[in-house]
């Protein structure tokens, strides 16, 4: 009698993450991911009715390693929004499968708005909007809006492969942008 492999919700969770990272999550089907899980797909149907429910605990996931890459992205500018922009583009550099799953899905497919993840559970937006307007910005929410137009398109460029600037190049746009957006 051959011994029963027990397969967790949680390595599930983590085959499936893995693949997104790797191909996105429409390459996650229940035959690829049982491989990657080294199951048959029984497992993965009895702790998932379908793989839109398993999306949902992989979109939860991606959305904490998201945080946790901003909360260890070094922040080293003075300047508000640079350091959160500089996080984000370099996450679509890095990640572009899984910044597509966070901030390029269809609205119906997002379970948290593009705002909510990157405030995070440390409002990280609301830091950088009170940090611009101690050093005098007036209307820094609107200020904020104006600089995440800009930051979103250079991620999303980020993530097709369209974003060549080094570093340096793309903290002094952002700091431009900054600079000439403020009131």
């Amino acid at each position: 009698m051959s011994r029963t492999v027990v397969i967790t919700k949680e390595e599930i969770i983590n085959a499936a993450f893995k693949i997104t990272k790797r191909e996105g999550f429409e390459a996650v089907t229940s035959r690829k991911l049982a491989a990657a899980a080294g199951c048959s797909t029984q497992p993965i149907f009895r702790a998932y009715k379908n793989m839109e429910e398993l999306k949902v605990d992989v979109y939860e996931r991606t959305a904490e390693y998201y945080e946790a890459y901003y909360e260890q992205y070094q922040k080293t500018n003075i300047t508000p929004f640079v350091d959160l922009g500089m996080a984000y583009i370099d996450f679509a550099l890095k990640y572009p499968n899984l910044f597509r799953l966070l901030f390029l899905a269809n609205r119906e497919d997002k379970l948290k708005s593009m705002y909510d993840l990157v405030n995070g559970s440390k409002d990280y937006i609301v830091k950088e909007v009170d940090k611009a307007r101690a050093l005098g910005v007036r209307n820094a929410q609107q200020l904020f809006m104006k600089m995440w137009i800009f930051i979103h398109g250079a991620g999303c460029m980020a993530c097709t492969g369209d974003y060549d600037l080094p570093s340096d190049e793309s903290v002094s746009m952002l700091t431009g942008a900054y600079d000439a957006f403020k009131e």
